[in-house]
């Protein structure tokens, strides 16, 4: 089937890589992309990458439409530029920038590694130093959609290949596939980042009935970890898929809460995308060096990510899983 839709087996096979990888891709986040003509395909919103060679995950859109969404004609969602109005998927909030970007193959992950330099001063000069000589440009946090796409048309020129969201994640293009594969693998190796060893946990019955105690409880009982997540959220999905920060109010009905010292607890009915996002925290944390200070996203980022209509589509597309 998606031979037949022109779809490159090789870009299939990437992007399925890139979506069983905790460490680049959480649950439905991240989008891939690949063009022909003035075609783009794009991953739907709330498909996982993960199922890119199982199930017809791409809708297939007006390129030229696509991008004259980013300057004002239209709302920025893409929906009017599918090419097949019998398509019932939205393409992904972050098509325009796969539009702009001026390159056949794109990909977009949060990446753990790229996350962990994203979220701190320290982070990013450090991310600047060891990617040097490479195509790269920082770009400032903004919400996902076109606000952020038209940060990249001011950070990126037209030799940028490499694009560092702070926030956020990662953003790698290039003319095949291959070549894409090749960069984000470099770019995985100059940021990688060692792992700590993390505090054991012995799990204990949980204090509110639905819950129970996750395997990245080792937050509670860490101080500098405990310190961070109390502090805010550190990147769009977190807040998406979790809530803002992390609560340490057992009655709040919220997906996950913090007991200090003892553990974490999350419903025992989450879905796979909210366990990848706590899972995704605590990759971050393990990796993050005890001298940088991680900048939160802050209360009204957050505010605007929970009440955007993008991403309540996308949280009711996983909670039917």
């Amino acid at each position: 089937m998606k031979e037949s839709q022109g779809l490159d087996p090789n870009f299939l096979d990437l992007s399925a890589r890139l979506g069983n990888d905790p460490l680049q891709v959480q649950g439905a986040g991240g989008n891939t992309s690949i063009k022909t003509g003035k075609v783009m395909w794009i991953k739907a919103s709330g498909k996982e990458l993960s199922n890119s060679k199982d199930e017809n995950i791409f809708v297939k859109i007006d390129l030229d439409a696509a991008k004259a969404e980013t300057y004002g004609n239209g709302d920025g969602s893409c929906k009017d530029t599918i090419i097949d109005p019998s398509i019932k998927l939205r393409p992904s909030i972050e098509t325009t920038f796969h539009a702009i970007l001026d390159w056949p193959v794109v990909t977009h992950t949060h990446s753990v590694v790229t996350l962990v330099h994203a979220i701190s001063p320290e982070g990013l000069a450090a991310a600047e130093s060891k990617l040097e000589g490479l195509p790269y440009a920082i770009v400032s946090y903004v919400k996902p959609g076109l606000p952020l796409t038209r940060l990249i048309l001011e950070a990126a020129n037209p030799e940028t290949q490499i694009l560092v969201l702070k926030n956020h994640g990662l953003i790698c293009c290039g003319e095949t596939v291959l070549a894409v594969s090749n960069l984000i693998a470099e770019v995985e190796k100059r940021l990688a980042m060692p792992e700590r060893r993390k505090s054991p946990v012995n799990p204990s019955p949980s204090i509110v009935p639905g819950y129970t105690m996750s395997d990245e409880s080792w937050i509670s009982k860490d101080p500098k970890a405990l310190k961070i997540v109390r502090a805010g959220s550190y990147y769009p999905d977190h807040v998406v898929f979790l809530g803002p920060s992390l609560t340490e109010n057992p009655t709040a009905g919220r997906v996950a809460f913090l007991v200090e010292n003892e553990g974490i607890y999350l419903k025992s009915d989450s879905t796979k995308s909210q366990k990848a996002m706590l899972r995704c925290l605590s990759d971050i944390l393990l990796r993050l060096p005890s001298e940088w200070n991680p900048e939160p996203i802050g209360a009204c980022a957050e505010a605007e990510l929970m009440n955007w209509d993008a991403e309540k589509y996308r949280q009711s597309l996983d909670s039917v899983k």
